[in-house]
């Protein structure tokens, strides 16, 4: 409970901060690929944390790279607070790019540190790993749901600086809280910690699940980060302050119910997936089923969107209906992924197979974050989801390599 409480923490921060970020370039006039640029640097700094993270962890101790994460997020939001509106776009698009690799350090130290502490202290009944799992990540993106909203909420009435002070503050609270209350009981150095080899999994299973969810993520992200945000928000505002405001809530709104509302299908994954005592053999064989039904959502949105030949009321509401049941669809798949890294993963070296894992994970987002902002410039928003159409079927045929019988 007090490491999922420090995480919620955590996303809530992350979850206002990339809207901030997001509809406050965008006010200022950054094309969808300089938007995209901004998240470059977070998502690279993931593939690089998440190796380093698990031999840090395993070096150091889970404790401490929990803390480690939060004190970066609050140095990332403090040096956010310093940017100035007078340099020119060329120094704003690096110096925010710098402290959002700092702020993908900080998530990634902290992500790796909760989800490997679920597999040392969840108890050993059969099914309460995947109920844990689903519950941690599930809670998790609710709580960077409500951060969306937050984030969009007080960028539309606190202005960009008070804001990113405000969540640098109460974030400060909740490390104190934490480091003086935290129980004993996260594992500290574990074996094999002197060595930077074995970075990589000897497991082919966790190396093809590594490779599936790379693919899983790219296709979220590739609509998610720039495309879809930026068409929002043109269509819904009228250009004038308060249109602009008005777009900034229901913008933010709709972001933060599809990420809540796949943090709530994450929590009760299992009871929707047949309920606990299932084996492994059977939730990977529902991985590999429900990665196949999310490959034809984005294609059918992508030709509606084509057909449609620009903006329009049936396409706006059309995109609305169809994301959200990407979103059911993709949570499934990721809560089955969260559970089966766990579950295929050595408990000596876990760490360190969680790390590579979602530096898989962290790739797959810079995939999507790249062709985001490429995509939707290029093509709009029939290409940004032809392609998450396309990353779709590679998870789904990745998947299929996995051992289900």
């Amino acid at each position: 409970m007090a490491v999922t409480a420090a995480y919620w923490a955590f996303m809530l921060s992350d979850g206002a901060l990339r809207m901030l970020v997001l509809l406050h370039f965008n006010g200022l006039g950054f094309s969808p690929v300089q938007l995209a640029w901004l998240f470059v640097l977070y998502e690279v700094a993931g593939i690089v944390t998440n190796l380093a993270a698990g031999w840090l962890a395993a070096r150091f101790g889970l404790a401490a790279t929990l803390y480690a994460g939060l004190v970066l997020q609050i140095a990332a939001l403090a040096a956010l607070a310093q940017l100035d509106p007078e340099w020119t776009i060329a120094a704003s698009v690096v110096f925010v790019m710098a402290v959002q690799g700092v702020s993908g350090v900080a998530k990634d130290l902290s992500k790796m540190s909760s989800k490997s502490a679920v597999k040392l202290l969840a108890p050993a009944q059969e099914g309460a790993l995947f109920r844990w799992v689903a519950v941690l990540t599930g809670s998790k993106n609710a709580v960077k749901g409500a951060g969306f909203f937050l984030g969009a909420a007080l960028l539309a009435t606190a202005g960009f600086q008070a804001a990113v002070w405000a969540m640098a503050a109460v974030l400060a609270l909740i490390l104190a809280a934490v480091v003086l209350f935290l129980p004993e009981g996260l594992p500290g150095r574990m074996k094999g910690a002197d060595t930077w080899a074995g970075w990589r999994s000897t497991d082919p299973r966790v190396n093809r699940l590594s490779l599936a969810r790379l693919f899983l993520f790219g296709a979220r992200d590739v609509w998610f980060v720039v495309g879809i945000p930026i068409y929002f928000q043109a269509v819904l505002s009228d250009g004038t302050a308060e249109g602009r405001r008005e777009a900034f809530f229901l913008v933010g709104g709709f972001m933060a119910l599809w990420i809540i509302g796949y943090g709530a299908v994450q929590a009760f994954a299992p009871a929707l997936l047949g309920g606990k005592g299932q084996s492994e053999a059977a939730i990977t064989r529902k991985a590999i089923l429900w990665a196949g039904l999310l490959v034809p959502i984005p294609l059918l949105l992508a030709i509606a969107a084509a057909l449609s030949g620009g903006p329009a009321d049936w396409l706006t509401a059309l995109l609305v209906v169809g994301l959200l049941v990407f979103g059911f669809v993709f949570a499934l798949n990721s809560a089955v992924h969260s559970y089966l890294i766990l579950a295929f993963g050595a408990a000596d070296r876990i760490t360190r197979d969680v790390g590579f894992y979602y530096m898989a994970n962290a790739a797959g987002r810079l995939l999507g974050t790249v062709l985001s902002g490429v995509s939707y410039q290029f093509g709009g928003v029939p290409l940004c989801l032809a392609t998450a159409g396309l990353m779709a079927a590679a998870s789904w045929l990745i998947a299929r390599k996995l051992p289900h019988l």
